[in-house]
């Protein structure tokens, strides 16, 4: 008994003896699992002071013989950690590794995806310093606590990138936490009009999971860390000093490293470009009703509406993504100029002049909806605020401008439409023929319901074609040319048309989506044919079923998806009017546009919400006397608060650290 009791006691003064190194259970590594163990279970290590308990003040770190820092205080290892100490030990600093790495990639990470390089994750986030230095100074209570909604924050702001992310891939800018909401609505319906309802609520089960799991493990992430900080806080807050010092340092002077400065603070620049833009958005409202405030042909009695029109059926017709680069750009312009310049030499043959300039859309990518807001009504749409503010209220368009001098019937050819659409009556048509009421029996061309021939023939059998009519005036989307671009329909006889069957057969042939996108290269080559299948039918249909009244005005909404044109392109897009009356095309002489269905590359730019009232004065009682601001370069907002836009780019200026900029406040 005594030779037990000796042992006994020989065993705790070896614990205890920091030469010896041993531990309660004998072994210098079951007190590492121990520690873990107290670790996952939660048990709070350190004093009200802020260092691991057992540890002195001056921070040497040995306990006391047998005191309430002694090893004994913390919960035996159990379970797998006690049968297996080395291992437990590796998975304990495997497990802070990826912590670490997982907070710094969340705080490093940019916001777009041509921004993800190996040099922006080699920098200092200058929020994980002052994040460790707020610890440090809170009262004990407070700090774990504080470390989970550290992480929860981080995870939430790191969701924001990655949509900011998909926003900049499709919309060129980022996600707009006030206005941008309803878009969601809107890319749920794309995906199930390309998936299918069940891949769709598949897919979003599944972001809804990945978003739940990041905003998880970036909490367990941060709560980890924090508790090996707090462990040693002596050592962390020489360490925070120094990296501090260093960070402003390199800040100062900014430091380059692979092209951005070395001195992080993306998403501390995020947070703040956030708070800026939800206040620019609750702002924009009052700015957007103060510009709708004014119209000056609101008042203008019918018989002085539009009489140079009188008589004529006219067709705005929008091609879903034309834009600029359709024509300039060197990978895709070769055959859509052949098209263009074929397309003009044919409508000159059968008798039509064509005179084509460029608008400046509101947006780029996707938002046609907003495109052709902003064109009818004379406002500038940008948002879906104020597309909804418009929509709910009585605005003049210049759909309604036709309708109101009760010489015209006004229709639309909505074939991107596949339920119940209200705007029709604020745009004041009679008659919204959407993919429903078309009569077509062929395939979907993967978003595209309905092929442009078919839409444009659906129009000639509905409404142009029929006898002892009124005039038309009709809105026509075109929507073919809306991506993936694969499958794309051909061109057929128009007697071949019928009721869309024969498509069934086109489909077949084409390419499959999933082969497109693999090759940006060949992305642009489908986009290319989708344009020029656009246009040739348009000019088809002149040729075949045009006369001396019709008049054309056809026109981009806005252009393609980054993928296409890259990030930062110009938000152009081509106009032109054809007609084969040479009064109709003098009404417009001094716009100095090209002549042709392709405008010069120094032609007229006008922002898009311009064209109403240039459009009606050129073709009102005064026949385009008017003359109009041909500087060749859009118009600038007013300073009423809305964001200046950037000359030929409609886009508005980023913040800086908002994505769009570096971290030294220099645009790129």
């Amino acid at each position: 008994m005594p030779l037990f009791t000796s042992s006994r006691q020989l065993q705790k003064k070896e614990k205890a003896t920091p030469e010896g190194g041993r531990t309660t259970e004998g072994s210098p590594e079951t007190a590492p699992a121990a520690a873990d163990a107290a670790d996952e279970a939660g048990t709070d290590t350190t004093t009200g002071e802020g260092r691991p308990r057992g540890e002195r003040a001056d921070g040497t770190g040995t306990p006391a013989d047998g005191g309430p820092g002694s090893t004994d205080d913390a919960p035996a290892a159990r379970g797998w950690r006690a049968k297996y100490p080395a291992a437990a030990l590796y998975v304990k600093h495997g497990t802070t590794v990826l912590a670490a790495a997982l907070v710094l990639a969340a705080l490093l990470l940019p916001n777009e995806i041509n921004r993800l390089t190996l040099g922006a994750f080699l920098r200092i986030p200058g929020e994980a310093i002052f994040g460790v230095a707020f610890l440090l100074i809170l009262p004990p209570k407070a700090k774990r606590a504080a470390a989970t909604v550290m992480g929860a924050v981080l995870g939430l702001l790191t969701v924001l990138k990655f949509i900011d992310m998909g926003f900049y891939q499709f919309l060129d800018r980022p996600f707009d936490l006030v206005l941008d909401w309803v878009l969601f609505d809107d890319a749920e319906a794309f995906l199930e009009d390309s998936v299918g309802k069940a891949g769709a609520v598949v897919a979003v089960i599944g972001v809804v999971v990945l978003v739940v799991l990041l905003l998880v493990l970036t909490a367990l992430a941060v709560r980890r860390l924090s508790r090996i900080v707090l462990m040693h806080s002596q050592v962390a807050m020489r360490t925070t000093l120094t990296l501090g010092t260093v960070w402003f340092t390199l800040a100062a002077l900014a430091v380059p490293g692979d092209g951005v400065p070395v001195a992080a603070k993306i998403t501390a620049g995020l947070v703040n470009n956030r708070v800026e833009q939800v206040g620019d958005g609750l702002k924009d409202e009052r700015v957007f009703a103060k510009e709708a405030a004014h119209d000056k042909f609101e008042g203008t009695p019918p018989d002085r509406l539009l009489t140079g029109l009188r008589g004529k059926d006219v067709i705005f017709a929008f091609v879903e993504s034309y834009g600029r680069d359709a024509i300039e750009n060197p990978e895709m312009s070769s055959g859509v100029n052949r098209a263009l310049a074929d397309g003009k030499e044919r409508l000159e043959g059968a008798g039509f002049s064509s005179r084509s300039g460029w608008l400046t859309s509101p947006v780029t990518g996707s938002g046609s909806w907003m495109a052709h807001a902003t064109f009818m009504s004379g406002l500038w749409i940008d948002n879906q605020q104020r597309y909804r503010t418009l929509t709910s209220s009585d605005r003049f368009t210049l759909t309604r401008a036709f309708r109101r001098t009760g010489d015209w019937r006004t229709a639309g050819m909505m074939p991107g439409v596949t339920k119940a659409w209200p705007e029709g009556k604020f745009y004041g048509l009679d008659h919204v023929y959407d993919s429903r009421e078309m009569g077509y029996k062929g395939p979907k061309f993967s978003w595209s319901p309905v092929p442009d021939q078919y839409t444009m023939s659906a129009y000639e059998r509905l409404e142009s074609g029929k006898k002892d009519r009124k005039p038309l005036m009709t809105e026509i989307i075109l929507a073919t040319s809306h991506n993936p671009w694969a499958p794309l329909p051909k061109m057929i006889g128009w007697d071949e048309v019928g009721d869309g069957s024969v498509y069934h057969r086109i489909k077949k042939e084409g390419k499959d989506p999933k082969d497109v996108w693999r090759d940006e290269r060949k992305v642009r080559q489908e986009y290319a044919r989708s344009v020029q299948y656009s246009m040739h039918t348009l000019t088809s249909y002149l040729e075949k079923y045009g006369d001396d009244d019709t008049v054309l005005v056809v026109l981009g909404d806005h252009q393609p998806v980054p993928t296409v044109v890259g990030n930062h392109a110009s938000r152009d897009v081509p106009i032109s009017i054809v007609a084969r009356d040479e009064k109709v095309m003098d009404r417009i002489s001094d716009w100095d546009w090209a002549d042709g269905l392709k405008p010069g590359k120094e032609s007229p730019v006008w922002r898009m919400d311009k064209f109403r009232d240039r459009f009606m004065t050129a073709y009102g009682p005064d026949g385009g006397s008017r003359k109009a601001d041909d500087s060749g370069k859009p118009e600038q907002p007013d300073d009423s608060g809305k964001a200046k836009q950037p000359e030929d780019s409609g886009k508005a200026e980023q913040p800086e650290d908002s994505g769009k900029s570096d971290d030294s406040g220099k645009k790129e």
